[in-house]
């Protein structure tokens, strides 16, 4: 698998210059909205952050739409809730049309909502190959080498023919609703947000095509083009 490798002294610098090019990607598309399924994590956070502080005044704004990879299934006030947490980062703090915040409702069942945000992302979003484009999808990865809630004892997400489904966290049994890999895969790009020295194991396995890497769910994430873009910091990717 090809990837676009780029490195960053730190999560800090990582998350300052994506957010330069987010926001430049966002100018220059040529289309009347911008549609991106963002992650949670410490380096979204950050990129969050640094978006609020750089770009609160930024017209862009009005044509960004944005979904989620992926939430927990607790109501928007809990500190697990992803939606609850960009809200507090970023909604609160940009001028952005309600309409354009597409949350997954953790206060919901798992089954309902995620047939519920389904049929939303049918209704908004352009169709290629039988599947929705989301503009670009930003992801993360676990130490366990899952990436949205797409756990390596459930690889048969990936392959789902549902836009998005139920997942559950191996661990906790906490549940979640989550992008499927194919939703993922078919999206205009793709970018993986990785930091600290807890990936480095994964990193090195996916980048130098391991036999290991076979059974992490993110090193079957590609797109169209089989190219996602890594942008990691200097302690994720050491030997």
């Amino acid at each position: 698998m090809k990837n676009k490798l780029h490195i960053f002294k730190s999560p800090e610098e990582l998350a300052n210059e994506f957010a330069n090019r987010l926001m430049s990607w966002v100018e220059i598309h040529s289309g009347d909205e911008f549609h991106v399924a963002i992650s949670g994590g410490k380096t979204p956070d950050l990129l969050f952050e640094i978006l609020a502080e750089k770009y609160a005044d930024s017209l862009l704004w009005q044509k960004v739409h944005f979904w989620w990879v992926d939430e927990r299934m607790v109501p928007p006030t809990y500190p697990e809730s992803n939606f609850g947490v960009v809200q507090n980062l970023l909604f609160s703090k940009i001028a952005i049309p309600e309409e354009n915040i597409h949350p997954i409702k953790g206060e919901n069942t798992p089954e309902e909502e995620a047939f519920s945000y389904s049929q939303q992302i049918q209704e908004k979003l352009p169709f290629e190959n039988g599947w929705p484009v989301f503009d670009l999808i930003i992801l993360g990865m676990g130490d366990d080498g899952h990436t949205a809630s797409i756990f390596p004892d459930q690889m048969e997400l990936l392959v789902s023919e549902k836009i998005c489904e139920v997942a559950t966290h191996p661990v906790s049994g906490q549940k979640r609703v989550t992008l499927t890999g194919k939703v993922i895969n078919n999206a205009a790009n793709i970018c993986f947000l990785v930091t600290g020295s807890n990936k480095a194991k994964r990193l090195n396995e996916i980048f130098d095509i391991q036999p290991e890497a076979i059974y992490l769910p993110a090193s079957h994430i590609k797109s169209e083009e089989g190219i996602p873009e890594w942008y990691v910091d200097e302690a994720a990717i050491q030997k």
